[in-house]
């Protein structure tokens, strides 16, 4: 297959990151990619006076995607229970759940449709996906799969290619030997990496933004906005605006509730939804950002014996997801199957990334509470002063966009002469082609 020009390839890579909770997309030629939530709306038990306002073409996919889309089909908390489908949990689609695959594939072609080419020249897009380091075999034959009707239908595309997601960080990062972390909605990803990911040391954490949504969704019903607390929407704005990572658990929490004052809160939803954070509770902060980094805390306890959150070990694959590890033990252990040889060099770049790593530090509130990067040292130096001395820890600049960012950088360098493999999950599947 013969080469694209240069040109050409920085007009037409498009990258794709499929998040749990957001899909980032767009072409290379963007400053910063689109974002969608990774959902969709099924059509479904609609009374017949609705049907009649919804247009033919939509009715007949019976399923909707893209924010504002969904938003105009709406109705209730009820349909957001019964007919909302999120298809990634830890950043996985089951191989058997059919509902999972249409949002899929419904997402493929509204995120491309956003770019309509006129260029007489266009041969199609190359498409560079990021995905889970997770994502087992059946997952990149499924999204080939789908990008090969797409293309069916509307001839934009020309190739499509698969990456992990922390090899995507790395690569935006310009990081030939480091640690990723990759911090999403669904999960945490340690991945050494030493010009390739070190699939051996990758380290996986069953909870990420989601656990932090839980808290928080326990919290606001503690408080008696229970009604308001089955959105999803609200979860994530509470949890945004309120959510502290504490310098140390148990210091901030007693600093919280001996002068609770200082960390009241209150977040205005709508003009008619205010959510009050009170003194009683003000402490609660520090547990919505504590769970991403360490869960072995006495303060979460209640939630898991009462079942009201979740902290448990998961398996895909042949990948154990570890619920209560910490972070700084996972990091630790991921660097345990990098060679001696390298190891401090590996350990010298630890670099976090990932919406679940995105935390403010309120004015005034500096001695409490931290951003991620010096919650990391704080924990490595509790655990192993010698390595804390040694690890170098930073965030990417922009932590939601840098998968893709990695993205559009490794559809533009992965050569189409470089065909798909299987067993190194590398190269380019040419649509239409034998790949």
């Amino acid at each position: 297959m013969a080469e694209l020009s240069d040109s050409y390839r920085l007009k037409y890579v498009f990258g794709i990151d499929f998040g749990t909770s957001y899909t980032k997309y767009g072409p290379i030629t963007l400053a910063e990619p689109n974002v969608v939530q990774t959902r969709g709306l099924f059509l479904r038990d609609i009374p017949e006076s609705v049907k009649m306002r919804i247009p033919p073409d939509v009715l007949s996919r019976g399923l909707v995607v893209g924010d504002e889309e969904v938003r105009n089909y709406l109705s209730s908390v009820r349909d957001v229970q019964r007919n909302m489908k999120y298809p990634l949990r830890d950043g996985i689609a089951r191989r058997d759940d059919e509902d999972a695959w249409a949002v899929l594939r419904e997402l493929a072609r509204y995120v491309l449709a956003q770019f309509p080419v006129a260029d007489p020249e266009f041969k199609g897009w190359l498409v560079s996906i990021a995905l889970s380091a997770l994502a087992p075999d059946y997952m990149y034959r499924g999204f080939f799969d789908i990008f090969e009707k797409i293309s069916a239908e509307s001839k934009s595309i020309y190739a499509v290619t698969v990456l992990p997601q922390p090899l995507a960080v790395a690569i935006a990062e310009n990081a030939v030997n480091c640690v990723i972390i990759e911090g999403g909605h669904g999960n945490i990803q340690v991945a050494p990496i030493s010009y390739a990911l070190i699939r051996e040391g990758l380290v996986a954490l069953n909870r990420g933004g989601a656990e932090a949504n839980a808290v928080t969704r326990e919290v606001l019903k503690d408080m008696g906005y229970g009604d308001v607390a089955r959105e999803e929407y609200v979860v994530e704005a509470v949890k945004r605006a309120v959510g502290l990572v504490p310098r140390n658990l148990g210091q901030s929490i007693a600093a919280a509730r001996s002068n609770p004052d200082k960390f009241t809160a209150k977040v205005k939803l709508s003009p008619i939804v205010e959510i009050e954070i009170p003194r009683e509770y003000a402490w609660t902060r520090f547990l919505i950002g504590e769970i991403v980094f360490n869960p072995r805390h006495e303060e979460f306890k209640s939630y898991i014996d009462q079942s009201r959150i979740r902290i448990e070990d998961a398996v895909i694959g042949d990948v154990t997801l570890y619920g209560e590890m910490d972070l700084a033990s996972a990091i630790i252990s991921s660097l345990r199957s990098v060679s001696v040889e390298v190891q401090d060099r590996v350990a010298s770049n630890v670099i976090l990334s990932g919406g679940a790593f995105k935390w403010a530090v309120p004015a005034g509130l500096e001695e409490y509470a931290v951003d991620s990067v010096e919650k990391i040292r704080l924990m490595l130096g509790e655990v192993n002063r010698e390595l804390a001395a040694k690890v170098g820890v930073r965030m990417v600049k922009e932590p939601q966009y840098s998968v893709w960012r990695g993205a559009v950088i490794y559809g533009y360098a992965l050569p189409l002469s470089l065909k798909w493999d299987n067993i190194n999950k590398e190269g380019w599947y040419i649509i239409g082609g034998t790949s």
